[in-house]
């Protein structure tokens, strides 16, 4: 039986992102709040047939509210518990040695303005075969409490950045960007718009290609500001933060680029990427010192010189900093069990929009 009342806890996290493309385990060791280690990472593929379950599922969202889904939870389960114990074999980590396994599961319904977050995963399941403690049901408390249910990561960014010089700013260039504004126990954050998702989705129709690889094609068109302007006219942009937006919020408003060359409109959207990153700065009390750049975006170089350009500040990757850009997220819901089992805070009023600080998560015990 482990002791989870000891100070310092070491736990497993576990993610599969919006792109279902893998599951991504990392380890950190942690007292839940300043005191943070983390270890390797890797990325473990679904098996072909579960990802284009739960492809067909996201093209038909409605199923994830009233359908029990119970043979791909059981799939999706079966997956995560397969990637836990290959990380541990190939990690060659003593399973007596790891006190929690954090899993997020996999999303596959998200709306918190209907009070409802849905993620496959069957932590009990998962406690069973391991004989490990699970914590999962991380973003329910707070969407119930009336928060936006993401990011989660904030609290996880500011334990990684309490010794840099601040205020800092981590950007996050996932399918959508989203932004942590760091200085000192001070802590914002929110979507900024559109990252990856609308320019990935536009070279794939036009190319057959996955993403724009290092901006090559964006950088060789000529943006239309007109376009741009007209796009950072939406209503979002003036919300206040903490805000939070939906992979393809931003989809229907880029057909106006598809009479445009490939290389004119990959241009202009990311274009409109960086122009609401640079928006971002208006809902931020103080201008950050330096910018960290995480996600799948980090390594687009017209992205990273184009910020740059337009930020004035440093710019870069999180591996600047000694992070692990690849694995952040997983590593971000192993700290995060530990906090749940402490009952720390898991979300703030700045960075989900719930009336308090609030913890979460399901503590799953071996049977």
């Amino acid at each position: 039986m482990r002791d989870l009342d000891k100070p310092v806890l070491t736990a497993i996290g576990v993610i599969s992102g919006t792109s279902m493309d893998a599951i991504d385990v990392s380890i950190v060791t942690s007292d839940g709040r300043e005191q943070l280690s983390f270890g390797p990472g890797a990325g473990y593929p679904y098996p072909p047939e579960t990802r284009r379950a739960l492809q067909a599922l996201i093209a038909a969202p409605e199923r994830a509210v009233d359908d029990p889904l119970t043979e791909l939870e059981a799939a999706v389960t079966a997956a995560h518990l397969e990637a836990v114990r290959r990380f541990i074999d190939e990690q060659k980590l003593d399973p007596a040695a790891i006190d929690l396994v954090g899993l997020h599961g996999q999303t596959v319904y998200h709306r918190p303005e209907i009070r409802f977050t849905r993620q496959l995963i069957d932590g009990p399941a998962v406690a069973a075969a391991l004989g490990i403690p699970t914590v999962d049901r991380f973003r329910h408390a707070d969407v119930a409490a009336g928060g936006e249910g993401a990011p989660f990561a904030p609290l996880y960014h500011r334990a990684l950045a309490q010794r840099l010089d601040q205020p800092v700013m981590v950007l996050n260039l996932g399918g959508v960007g989203n932004v942590t504004y760091i200085d000192g126990e001070e802590v914002i954050a929110f979507d900024t718009g559109p990252a990856s998702a609308i320019l990935d989705d536009f070279v794939l129709k036009r190319r057959g290609q996955a993403f724009d690889a290092d901006g090559e094609l964006a950088a060789s068109g000529t943006v239309r500001g007109d376009l741009v302007t007209a796009f950072m006219t939406n209503p979002y942009f003036e919300r206040p933060a903490p805000k939070s937006l939906d992979r393809n919020d931003f989809h229907r408003r880029a057909q106006v680029v598809e009479p445009l060359s490939d290389a004119d409109g990959a241009a202009t959207l990311a274009a409109f990427t960086i122009e609401s990153v640079v928006d971002a700065l208006r809902h931020v009390p103080k201008r950050p010192k330096r910018w960290l750049v995480t996600g799948g975006g980090r390594l687009n170089r017209h992205f990273m010189q184009r910020f740059a350009e337009r930020l004035g500040v440093p710019v870069e990757p999180v591996e600047a900093a000694g992070w692990a850009g690849d694995v952040i997220e997983a590593q971000t819901f192993g700290y995060l069990a530990i906090r749940s089992v402490k009952g720390l805070p898991l979300s703030l009023p700045g960075t989900t929009g719930v009336p308090e600080p609030l913890t979460g998560g399901r503590l799953n015990l071996p049977r």
